[in-house]
């Protein structure tokens, strides 16, 4: 037989062995089958393997016979499989295979295989078994490879760091369940790797590492994925240190939530301005577990004029009360700093205090993230503007100054103002969607300008992206 009826298959398994994809393999198996049973251009498997076997049976020829469409074929090709360790994921393959033989004989060479099985072979075995362990005879050899990893953890160790997600996934949960790493070698884990499924089996692993008896822990106005263990009475840095400083919100709260356990809550103070609400939420927790309320620092932190903390407003909003520090939000949405701004408006609309004729002016602001912040806070009150609300504050410009801000928005926010009116003054513009929107509401003015022109392609902006994220 001429060795060119198999380029296909060497090329197409060459593919396969320099790929990570457990796909690959199915792939290969598929083609090779379709390629025997319509293709014409590789014969039989019984007509020429008897043959390939005495003289010497090659990588290509045998990954044919044990993909080919005769059972016979593929339980005689099995016998040499273990000659040819790069074909041991067809050997998988087989172990799910529709025809009885085969699939035991199949299952009796990976058993006695697997404790021979070097880590970087073992890889893509044990990819495809993850990949195939769902079919419906597919979960024994899936079982037979995880029992390899739970009595090995040299081989557990290598595969942490495989090119297959699936296969990291399982020797993370199998080193964490054996308990193979330190709390610190986690911890450092859980900020580093780029696996959102691993970040968190490390966190929350580094912190039951050094958890303590008592489980029962209840962080208030948190969501269920913020509950965490109970940690211990004594937290290494090594382990908290690295949570701490994640840029991982979620990870960051679970280091938080472990400082009170430790003794070490008043840390927690600083974590009340953290960007993550999730953070912010289980520093309140942490002091209040402390005897230390909350409340003052942020009103304190609100009160510190240039030294604003940016995100203070915002949590001030998350455990103040409406009357008595609702003033203290409108005033620092003057602040000199957009991000204090931004963390004020959102803080108004957390508190339910909201006012759109003192906020609508913030539509002009110079940050787009205020403007962002301004349109999500206003927009409930979208079919409650006044024509003039949007008129900018007198500010030394003068009458003349006061300049149109519909002169300047896109046309597919609605039609231009001409002499302060719509052309069709009917009556504000619907949306589409049968509601008056922002663009409908703009300020009366006389006189174009660049100012104002600036200002309504802001607004435009922010009806766009208020559109956007409905």
């Amino acid at each position: 037989m001429l060795s060119s009826t198999f380029d296909d298959v060497t090329r197409r398994l060459t593919q396969t062995l320099e790929s990570s994809d457990a796909g690959e393999w199915i792939d290969l198996d598929l083609r090779i089958r379709a390629g025997l049973r319509w293709g014409g251009d590789i014969p039989p498997v019984h007509t020429w393997f008897a043959a390939a076997v005495d003289r010497g049976l090659g990588a290509p020829e045998l990954a044919v016979a044990l993909c080919g469409p005769d059972g016979r074929a593929r339980e005689d090709a099995l016998l040499h499989v273990s000659r040819s360790p790069e074909l041991l994921p067809l050997l998988v393959l087989r172990c799910a295979d529709w025809a009885k033989p085969v699939r035991v004989q199949a299952l009796a060479i990976l058993r006695a295989e697997l404790p021979g099985i070097a880590p970087d072979v073992l890889d893509p075995v044990m990819a495809v078994a993850l990949r195939t362990g769902d079919r419906l005879r597919g979960g024994e050899a899936r079982e037979l490879v995880t029992e390899r990893l739970w009595e090995d953890p040299a081989t557990t160790a290598v595969l942490r760091d495989s090119g297959d997600r699936t296969v990291r996934r399982l020797a993370h949960r199998v080193t964490v369940e054996r308990g193979l790493l330190s709390p610190a070698a986690l911890a450092a884990i859980a900020t580093a790797d780029h696996d959102v499924v691993v970040q968190d089996l490390c966190a929350d692993a580094a912190l039951a590492a050094i958890a303590t008896a008592d489980h029962d822990v209840v962080v208030q106005d948190l969501c269920a994925d913020a509950a965490l263990a109970a940690v211990g009475d004594t937290a290494d840095d090594a382990v908290l240190a690295p949570l701490l400083r994640s840029s991982l919100g979620r990870v960051r709260a679970a280091g938080v939530t472990a400082l009170h356990r430790s003794g070490r809550s008043g840390e927690a103070e600083s974590f009340l301005f953290d960007p993550s609400a999730l953070v912010r939420a289980c520093a309140r927790w942490a002091l209040r577990k402390a005897g230390t309320d909350p409340l003052p620092l942020y009103r304190a932190a609100c009160a510190a004029g240039d030294t604003v903390p940016c995100d203070a407003p915002l949590g001030l909003a998350e455990c103040g009360d409406r009357a008595a520090d609702g003033e203290t939000l409108w005033t620092l949405t003057g602040h000199g700093r957009p991000r204090v701004r931004a963390s004020a408006v959102a803080g108004l609309r957390v508190l339910d205090a909201v006012r759109f004729e003192r906020l609508a002016p913030l539509l002009a602001d110079d940050s787009a993230r205020v403007v962002r912040e301004t349109a999500k806070a206003l927009t409930p009150w979208a079919d409650h503007f006044p024509t003039d609300s949007l008129k900018r504050p007198s500010d030394g410009w003068g009458a003349a100054r006061q300049r149109d801000a519909g002169h300047g928005i896109p046309a597919e926010h609605g039609a231009r103002i001409e002499d302060g009116r719509r052309p069709d003054s009917a009556g504000p513009a619907l949306d589409g969607t049968g509601s008056r929107g922002l663009d409908s509401f703009v300020p009366m003015a006389r006189e174009p300008g660049p100012h104002t022109r600036a200002w309504a392609r802001r607004i435009g902006r922010a009806l766009r992206f208020v559109r956007g994220s409905a």
